[in-house]
């Protein structure tokens, strides 16, 4: 989840999303969260966003959030960045905390797509618009004003096809998962349709749920393993989930016989990366997903109603790349 080359695509969302107008009052925009009309608030300095980021140690939520606090520099926006530690009523209640401080916007990063509704049930009841960033709401409670996001299905995609360069037209691949999470069920979607495009020979024979932590995808990668002699290779859906795989074929003595694919290009990924450990990851882009969710916020107090899925196209890191960065 880390800073890679700009992408043309996301330059143009980004500058699309920065057009945006003078309006009136910060109670026009609230009363028109809830209405499901855009806000007429003028984007003034002064506003207050709050932000609740699942899991604020992990290097691509570090990212997001610094480009969600150096854009709302630019516009004069006040950000108040809350952890919810991976716990969902730790984040429940951060949204009543930030309802009961009557800040303009509310952002989140779900860490449960489903229970996140009732939170965000409270804020537009409370006339206060919602943006998610990264990973979406998949409740049908609460209403969201708009989701930015990479494109998790294009970047599977991107993944698969790293892992048909890898292994080959045939083999055995597992997944380390987390299947909980919205943004990563597209990024398996994506990973196997890109298996079936370019190496239908290739086949998933484990899919497990390691939750995205390090220690437990490098134990649920052990057991794999063991049930799978002629493993060919392991896309984790993150960077820990890779990495943690990584610990496991080293354990194994098969550094270089089982290809491992990740998610986010860390530092940490990269230089695996650039030694020959893993084979390759796809990139996510979270400065920019932070600056424009706070564009689509402006736009939104402008006065105009922001695209409700903002598509952040993902790239990737191969040792090519490791290479021409030296």
């Amino acid at each position: 989840m880390i800073h890679p080359r700009a992408l043309p695509l996301a330059a143009a969302l980004c500058i699309a999303l920065a057009a945006c107008s003078n309006g009136s009052s910060s109670s026009g925009s609230q009363a028109a969260a809830t209405s499901g009309s855009p806000a007429t608030a003028a984007g003034a300095p002064g506003k207050t966003i709050g932000v609740s980021i699942q899991d604020r140690e992990a290097q691509f939520y570090q990212d997001m959030e610094g480009g969600l606090k150096s854009q709302a520099a630019k516009y004069g926006y006040t950000v108040i960045v809350v952890d919810a530690n991976r716990d969902n009523a730790k984040q429940q209640s951060q949204v009543e905390d930030f309802i009961s401080k009557k800040v303009d916007a509310i952002v989140l990063t779900p860490y449960d797509s489903q229970a996140i509704g009732s939170a965000i049930a409270e804020a537009n009841n409370a006339n206060i618009p919602v943006f998610t960033a990264d990973i979406a709401s998949a409740s049908n409670i609460g209403k969201v004003v708009a989701h930015i996001a990479s494109d998790n299905v294009q970047g599977g995609a991107e993944a698969g096809t790293l892992m048909c360069q890898a292994v080959g037209k045939a083999g055995k691949v597992a997944i380390i998962d987390e299947p909980e999470v919205t943004s990563v069920q597209d990024r398996v979607k994506g990973f196997k349709q890109a298996l079936v495009l370019h190496c239908p020979g290739v086949v998933v024979v484990a899919d497990v749920d390691a939750g995205g932590q390090r220690d437990k995808a490098a134990s649920d990668t052990g057991d794999i393993i063991q049930s799978h002699h002629d493993l060919s290779g392991i896309f984790g859906i993150n960077d820990d989930s890779a990495l943690g795989a990584l610990t496991a074929v080293k354990a194994a003595g098969l550094t270089g016989k089982i290809a491992v694919v990740g998610y986010d290009a860390t530092p940490e990924a990269r230089t695996a990366i650039a030694n020959g450990q893993m084979y390759g990851d796809a990139v996510q882009f979270p400065q920019q997903i932070g600056s424009m969710t706070v564009d689509a916020i402006h736009e939104y107090f402008g006065g105009k109603q922001p695209p409700a899925v903002v598509k952040v196209k993902v790239g990737t890191f191969t040792k090519a790349d490791a290479t021409q960065a030296h």
